[in-house]
């Protein structure tokens, strides 16, 4: 195997993780045991990456349990303006950043929150927010049928007004161009700017609840962790 993970060999752990009758969290590491067992050389760098975004307390001052949520109005996969204030008139909403319908991390977190979408209370919503450009958003939107709003950050400025965007720096941007999974692809920019997948539950007070920050993409928020928080 060369430095660079194939698209086909994500693809298929993607889809052995996705089948299994696993957890969330169970899933993304069953995903990362495969890719450190199919590319250690791959892995071994985004060991380095983490490691240098904690360090530096990447996403550590983006907005904490009871702060304010800051407001956003972006477009939708159909180009519809989604407001933060207009999702919380009907009730607490959970805002979801990911990286990109490319990541197969991101993927598995979004299916399972179609899966969990229906164990919301009524009223209360979740928003899933990422920098692709809108064909892709349309192609996770159908792949996934997810039944909640997926939200595009062009150039990652709402991540960043949160303290969310890093820079992958330049050997995971070398490997991501060579898998073809570079920014310049999916969001038409040559710097690979990417947000810290992040969860913030956000009550109709508009305060946050609950918030999962992590500059390693490989973990999520547990979704009983979510759904607790939206009661």
């Amino acid at each position: 195997m060369t430095a660079n993970v194939g698209r086909d060999t994500l693809d298929e752990a993607f889809r052995r993780a996705r089948d299994l009758d696993l957890s969330l969290q169970e899933q993304l590491r069953t995903l990362a045991e495969t890719v450190r067992r199919e590319n250690p050389e791959f892995a071994a760098a985004v060991a380095r990456l983490v490691a240098r975004l904690r360090h530096y307390g990447a996403g550590e001052a983006a907005p904490k349990i009871g702060d304010s949520m800051p407001s956003f109005v972006l477009p939708d996969e159909s180009a519809q303006k989604v407001s933060l204030e207009e999702l919380l008139d009907q009730g607490p909403v959970a805002v979801t950043f990911h990286r990109g319908h490319w990541c197969a991390y991101c993927r598995i977190n979004i299916n399972t929150l179609v899966a969990a979408h229906k164990a919301l209370p009524a009223g209360a919503e979740i928003v899933a927010i990422m920098p692709d450009l809108q064909k892709f958003v349309v192609d996770l939107k159908r792949q996934s049928r997810a039944p909640f709003p997926i939200l595009i950050d062009a150039d990652n400025g709402y991540a960043m007004s949160l303290n969310l965007t890093i820079w992958v720096g330049a050997e995971i941007q070398n490997m991501m161009e060579g898998r073809r999974l570079g920014p310049q692809t999916f969001q038409g920019k040559r710097s690979c700017m990417l947000p810290i997948p992040a969860t913030f539950v956000v009550g109709q007070d508009g305060l946050i609840r609950a918030r999962f920050i992590d500059p390693d993409h490989r973990n999520r928020m547990m979704i009983s962790d979510m759904l607790a928080a939206m009661l």
